[in-house]
């Protein structure tokens, strides 16, 4: 073979794998969140991107590097987004630009992800806007309990000083009582994957986060529907949101309970019925518990999120002990509410289990927060797949979750719940009780009766001395 063919050859075995390993955006989907918006570029192949913001007007702009466009910008929903127009070109000869025309000012950031069994090379880019990140900064349950003890015990040395006192002896300062909030008991609803993680898919291609949001929706609906009760929806439309960062937005949120909505999956179409999930501590209550929770942990990183999922490291030992008597309260009514829901849903479906199963779920691990997933039917099975998009079944679906919720709250009411002061409103008025009126303090209660200020506490399983207007004090024998 002459030079010259050879020449030839080696030119067009290097042309043809340069094609070979060139990128191309064969589509663009875009997820518009209440705090963020994310653009996804489907990639035949990794391409490396450069991203960087311009003003005058604010623009976000997008290199991909020898990369080429087969996608339609104009196909994408920019509404609700912070992108107002979409404009693609050509530079350098063989590289791709996308130009986003924005409304508003964001924080942008972007990050490659390698095919899994649901998509291929994607790159990500999101579009956070500042300030109104609903996790922006979550309170710490654990920090929020010492600062509190801390601040009594400061005020008490003040008092004492004031007073003339030893303020080491300083008992805590006694609030005067205050009128009875009468607030509403908080359910956070999480309806489960969305936005890039489509959850499981069923036989005839039903998506489990549309079925699920669906479903949320409801849910949330009989909440409000029901005086004493609000509910505060983790995501109200098709966006994903972290498993750590549910959790974290319940708890800005103030939420008494975490629920999450799922639909079952496996690799057969066998299996059926409704499942009831708490948190596991120690490991899966079954394989099947085990497998689910796997498959649900993973969908962080289907959604593009960067897997750093564990828990803050709590190396205090005051810390320590706070939190793990806290996980054991919240793990106790996690499982009792688990029963009461589990029994209700069993006369809607079949039931996978005859028990609250637990498993390490992500999206459970909130020290502070009784949580529960509800896997509402397995959407690989086909009957249940039709059953889950039928409107009748999803609404007794959710009275049935909320039926047993509501049950437990109104047999154990939270102090400062509207439910709690209705059961003391309806509560004995005999001569060993006694309900608490404008002005009253503690030491001026147990004064009044005759009893020692330490009984009257121990009595009533009083830790502090904050009471309320309305609430009823059980009065010791003197």
């Amino acid at each position: 073979m002459g030079a010259g063919l050879l020449t030839l050859v080696a030119t067009l075995g290097l042309t043809l794998s340069s094609l070979a390993q060139a990128a191309s955006v064969d589509n663009m989907r875009l997820w518009a969140a209440p705090d963020h918006s994310r653009l996804v570029f489907d990639l035949s192949a990794p391409a490396t991107a450069n991203v960087f913001e311009l003003d005058n007007p604010r623009r976000l702009v997008i290199d991909l590097s020898g990369t080429s466009l087969a996608a339609d910008p104009a196909s994408m929903d920019l509404s609700n987004s912070a992108i107002s127009s979409v404009r693609t070109g050509v530079r350098d000869g063989g590289d791709l630009r996308v130009v986003l025309e924005l409304s508003r000012a964001i924080e942008p950031r972007h990050f490659s992800l390698a095919p899994n069994n649901q998509y291929g090379d994607r790159l990500v880019v999101d579009l956070e806007y500042p300030g109104e990140s609903a996790v922006e900064d979550p309170i710490d349950p654990i920090e929020s309990m010492i600062r509190e003890q801390e601040i009594a015990a400061e005020r008490a040395k003040t008092v004492a000083v004031a007073e003339g006192r030893d303020p080491v002896e300083a008992a805590p300062v006694i609030d005067t009582a205050q009128p009875h909030p009468k607030r509403d008991i908080i359910i956070a609803v999480d309806a489960g994957h969305g936005g890039e993680d489509p959850g499981a898919l069923g036989p005839s291609g039903t998506r489990e986060k549309d079925v699920v949001l669906q479903m949320a929706d409801r849910l949330a609906r009989m909440i409000n529907d029901s005086p004493g009760f609000k509910a505060v929806l983790i995501r109200d439309g098709d966006y994903y949101v972290g498993l750590r960062q549910r959790t974290l937005i319940a708890r800005e949120q103030k939420a008494d309970f975490f629920v999450s909505i799922h639909a079952d999956a496996f690799n057969s179409p066998r299996p059926h019925g409704s499942s009831v999930f708490a948190l596991s501590q120690s490991g899966a209550t079954s394989e099947t518990a085990k497998w689910l929770a796997a498959s649900e942990n993973r969908s962080d990183l289907i959604g593009g999120v960067d897997g750093n999922l564990s828990l803050d490291d709590k190396d205090q030992v005051l810390r320590g002990v706070l939190l793990d008597l806290t996980m054991t309260a919240t793990l106790n009514d996690s499982l009792t509410i688990g029963d009461e829901v589990l029994s209700r849903i069993g006369r809607i479906n079949d039931l996978h289990k005859p028990r609250v199963e637990q498993a390490g779920f992500v999206v459970l691990k909130s020290p502070d927060i009784p949580s529960l997933l509800v896997e509402t039917g397995f959407i690989s099975n086909p009957e249940e797949e039709r059953r889950l998009k039928d409107g009748g079944y999803q609404q007794r679906m959710m009275s049935a979750v909320f039926g047993g919720i509501r049950s437990h709250f109104e047999r154990n009411p939270p102090p400062a719940s509207l439910l709690a002061w209705q059961r003391d409103q309806g509560r004995s008025t005999a001569t060993n009780e006694y309900r608490i009126q404008p002005g009253d303090t503690l030491s001026a209660i147990a004064s009044r009766h005759g009893v020692a200020l330490s009984a009257l506490k121990q009595v009533n399983e009083l830790s502090g001395d904050v009471i309320r207007v309305g609430q009823v004090l059980r009065i010791p024998s003197s």
